[in-house]
């Protein structure tokens, strides 16, 4: 089976002032191996609530969501841990480095949590940040860094443990416009080298139409 990702009718419901309000309208969804693909849609369409569900963050959610050939809802919390860590990566709009720690330590870190030895970590992260164009910068924290420059550590720190499947938000919103397109550049390229998928949410059209195939949002349902 080549697909990394496979969810079925998804729901999403929240309760407000006594009103349903009805966020994922029975999603799915298929992604297979070294696909990119966008997930395009105005604010609060339910972009990030699908990603929050795919990627195991919270529960509430109805319906059939598979990783790796893998049924989450049979799983208990460290079940779903262990598949989070193990087969996804996340990129959000703000970088969430650890702010003490360099920019190596930064990706280093989640390669240690997954039980990988230190000296072929610090390999790794090194590989990954110069693949990046960071190679001068290994040892800085993130207030030293340009937002670019903080983005690209996040990215590094998402693929470090080679993940089937990263989950981006928005992953350029906060740069701009001629930054963003860099730092996309590079993501796509990256992503691809690894051989990793990609479910990246956004409503830039524009960077959406650079990947492999564009799912529209609308309304708590997939078109």
């Amino acid at each position: 089976m080549n697909d990394v990702l496979s969810v079925r009718s998804l729901r999403r419901n929240f309760e407000q002032g006594g009103v349903t309000i009805h966020v994922l309208r029975g999603i799915d969804l298929d992604i297979r191996k070294g696909e990119i693909v966008a997930l395009l849609g105005p604010s609060g369409s339910g972009k990030s609530t699908l990603l929050q569900a795919v990627g195991l963050l919270e529960g509430g959610f109805e319906g059939s969501i598979r990783i790796g050939g893998e049924e989450a809802a049979s799983l208990d919390n460290d079940g779903r841990t262990r598949l989070r860590r193990d087969a996804l990566g996340f990129v959000y709009q703000f970088h969430h480095l650890l702010p003490d720690f360099t920019a190596s330590e930064n990706v280093v870190l989640p390669q240690l949590i997954h039980g990988a030895e230190p000296k072929a970590a610090a390999e790794r992260a090194e590989s990954l940040l110069s693949s990046l164009g960071l190679g001068q910068r290994l040892t800085h924290r993130p207030s030293q860094l340009s937002g670019g420059e903080q983005q690209r550590v996040a990215v590094a720190r998402a693929l470090a443990n080679r993940p089937a499947l990263v989950l981006a938000d928005e992953p350029t919103g906060n740069l701009d416009e001629k930054t963003a397109d860099v730092v996309f550049a590079e993501f796509l390229r990256l992503v691809r080298d690894e051989g990793s998928a990609a479910l990246v949410a956004t409503h830039n059209e524009r960077i959406a139409a650079k990947m492999d195939r564009v799912l529209r949002l609308h309304e708590g349902v997939l078109e």
